[in-house]
């Protein structure tokens, strides 16, 4: 399965929409894409979506035990919406130690088993993205940076979700205009040849991963 450009930005809207409208499984800050998508390919493999979330901690603890024996997963209630659980049972989902995992919950609520790379943290992209690179320098291992041409879709303010328009109109037409990707790395401080290495690695283990990839960080 592939996105033609129309369909790949109808999609980001649906999920702005939903995260708008619907109960989640934990609080939405921020949404953006990244990647193919802000890059004026068509069709698009995969989406590219970075969601900020707000931690949860202690929604309705008292009902832990019942979600547990109903469901087979734990810290529902805790880390993720009793409200969202109840509503959507099947969208529950638990990391490899059987606890709700809330990047997989919104990975499971918002994109079912659609071609996406979705990254969930705490922190905003821009934040993360510097955070990543460091940690990707320190372990010389470059698999796991993120992508810094991106573009912020919808962002929770005081009054309400605000969506750029703007961003949506130029992923429409393909409009955003991005160095390549070792010249970003670089402009985030990253030395010329480290940049390249680290963009040629990026790129080789984004080309080999299909399907749906979900990550969730806490920074």
């Amino acid at each position: 399965m592939s996105y033609s450009r129309s369909e790949a930005v109808d999609r980001l809207r649906g999920v702005v929409e939903a995260v708008e409208t619907e109960p989640l499984p934990v609080p939405v800050r921020e949404v953006w894409a990244f990647g193919d998508v802000v890059l004026g390919m068509d069709p698009i493999d995969r989406l590219g979506v970075y969601v900020t979330k707000d931690l949860l901690f202690d929604d309705a603890p008292e009902r832990a035990a019942e979600f547990e024996a109903e469901l087979g997963v734990s810290g529902v209630g805790k880390t993720v919406s009793a409200a969202w659980a109840d509503a959507h049972p099947e969208h529950v989902r638990a990391n490899a130690s059987g606890h709700a995992a809330p990047e997989r919950c919104l990975a499971a609520h918002l994109f079912g088993d659609e071609p996406v790379h979705l990254e969930v943290c705490n922190a905003g992209f821009e934040h993360n993205v510097t955070q990543r690179l460091k940690g990707a320098r320190a372990r010389g291992d470059y698999t796991q940076l993120l992508d810094p041409r991106a573009a912020c879709l919808w962002v929770d303010t005081d009054e309400g979700g605000e969506t750029s328009e703007e961003a949506f109109r130029k992923l429409e037409a393909g409009e955003f205009v991005f160095p390549t990707l070792s010249a970003s790395l670089a402009m985030l401080g990253l030395e010329e040849p480290a940049a390249e290495r680290a963009a040629e690695e990026l790129r080789r283990y984004r080309d080999e991963a299909e399907g749906l990839e979900v990550r969730g960080d806490v920074v």
